[in-house]
C-alpha cells in the first residue's frame, strides 16, 4: 500500500478536472433551469410596476442567480461525485488504482481536494456577491420593484412596539443619535381599541425621546384631525430599535453580520437566532467537502455486479438527508431550540462520521 495520501500527480489532476467539471456542468444545468421557472413565477409581479420591461427582468435574473447558485452549488457537488465515481466504477479505474495498492481514502483525496477548492471559491462568492445581491434584491421587492432608494443603508417599513402603541417609519436612516425617521405613523392604543393616530413627515431623536416636526392628530372618537406642531414622544424608544429591527442575515457578509449581532448584543437583545446564521455562513460552503465522502459509496464494488446503481442511491439519499439535517438545524437555531453551535455544525460532524463509518466498514 502506498504511503502517500494523494495517488500520483496525473491522476489527481485528472480526477480533479473530471469532478469539478461535471460539478460545475450540473450546477450549470440547474442554475439555468431553477432561473427560468423563477422568472416565470416574477414577472408578473415585476412588470406590474408601470414602466418595467425586459430591463427590469434582466436585473432581477442577475440578482436572483447568485442566490441559486448558492443555495445548489452542495448539491451540484454531490451529483458532480456521484457521476464521476460511478464512471470510473464503470471502465474499472477504481478496481486499478485499488489494485495499485491505494486506500479508499487515497482513491478520494483528490477529490477532497478540489471540493476544498470549491467551498472556498463558493465562501468568497457568497461573501463578495451574493451577499449584495440578496440585499439588492430585497430591497427592490420592498419597493414593488420600483426605483431603489439611493442610500443603501436606508431601510424601509420598520414597526416598532412602544407598550400597547405601535410605531412605523417608512423610511429610517442613520444609526445612534443620528437616527432620523421620515414618514412616521403612532397608533396610539389603549387594550385591544385605537384611540388616536399621530402622523409626522420627520421625527428626529433628541436622546429623551422622539421629535416629530408638523405632527397632526387623527381622533378616532371624534373623526378631527387636527395640527400639533413639533411634539416629543416615545421616550422609552431606543435608536436601535429601528436600526436593527431588520437583521437579515443573507443580506449581510461575515464581517457584516457579526457587526451587527455585536450591536445587538450591545443593545441587550437576543442573538442567538443570528450567530446561528452567522457560523453557517462557513458551514454551508464547506458542506462541499461532505460530498465527495458521502458519494463514495457508489466508487467502490465491481460495476458487472449490478449493484452499481444501488449503490448510486444510497449515496444521493445520504447526500439529500444531509441537506434535510442541515435545514432542520437551521431552524431549529432560528427557533432557539438549539444552540448556535449546534444548529451550524451538528449536521455537518453527524455526516462525517456517517460517511466516514460508512467509508470503512464497506471498504476500509
Amino acid at each position: 500500500m502506498q504511503t502517500q495520501f494523494f495517488p500520483s500527480r496525473t491522476m489527481s489532476i485528472y480526477m480533479g478536472r473530471m469532478f469539478l467539471v461535471r460539478s460545475f456542468a450540473v450546477l450549470a444545468a440547474l442554475v439555468l433551469v431553477l432561473q427560468a421557472l423563477d422568472l416565470l413565477g416574477e414577472s408578473d409581479k415585476i412588470l406590474a410596476y408601470p414602466g418595467n420591461g425586459n430591463p427590469e427582468l434582466w436585473t432581477y435574473v442577475t440578482l436572483r442567480t447568485p442566490q441559486i447558485i448558492a443555495r445548489f452549488l452542495p448539491f451540484s457537488v454531490l451529483l458532480g461525485t456521484l457521476i464521476t465515481l460511478i464512471t470510473l466504477n464503470q471502465n474499472s479505474e477504481v478496481v486499478s488504482m485499488k489494485a495499485s495498492g491505494l486506500s479508499a481514502h487515497q482513491v478520494l483525496a483528490p477529490l477532497i481536494l478540489a471540493s476544498l477548492l470549491v467551498a472556498g471559491v463558493s465562501f468568497a462568492f457568497n461573501e463578495r456577491i451574493v451577499a449584495r445581491a440578496s440585499d439588492t434584491l430585497d430591497r427592490w421587492e420592498k419597493a414593488d420593484f420600483g426605483p431603489l432608494p439611493k442610500d443603501k443603508a436606508l431601510q424601509t417599513n420598520v414597526w416598532v412596539r412602544d407598550g400597547n402603541n405601535l410605531v412605523h417609519a417608512a423610511e429610517v436612516r442613520g444609526r445612534g443619535a443620528n437616527t432620523r425617521l421620515d414618514k412616521v405613523t403612532i397608533y396610539d392604543r389603549e387594550a385591544d381599541s385605537l384611540l388616536q393616530i399621530i402622523e409626522a413627515p420627520s421625527a428626529n431623536f433628541s436622546g429623551q425621546g422622539w421629535t416629530l416636526a408638523d405632527a397632526t392628530r387623527f381622533n378616532v372618537a371624534t373623526g378631527v384631525t387636527e395640527p400639533m406642531g413639533t411634539i416629543t414622544v416615545g421616550e422609552s424608544i431606543r435608536p436601535d430599535q429601528f436600526t436593527l429591527a431588520q437583521v437579515d442575515p443573507d443580506g449581510l457578509s461575515f464581517m457584516g453580520l457579526k457587526d451587527a449581532i455585536a450591536d445587538l448584543n450591545d443593545a441587550g437583545r437576543p442573538t442567538r437566532a443570528l450567530e446561528a446564521n452567522l457560523w453557517h455562513k462557513i458551514a454551508g460552503p464547506l458542506s462541499s467537502v461532505l460530498m465527495p465522502l458521502l458519494g463514495a459509496v457508489a466508487a467502490f464494488g465491481l460495476a458487472r455486479s449490478g449493484q452499481l446503481f444501488l449503490r448510486a442511491v444510497i449515496g444521493m439519499a445520504l447526500g439529500f438527508a444531509y441537506f434535510v439535517a442541515d435545514n432542520f438545524g437551521l431552524a431549529m437555531g432560528n427557533l432557539g431550540a438549539y444552540p448556535p453551535w449546534l444548529a451550524a455544525w451538528g449536521p455537518f460532524l453527524l455526516f462525517f462520521l456517517i460517511g466516514e463509518t460508512v467509508l470503512i466498514r464497506t471498504e476500509e
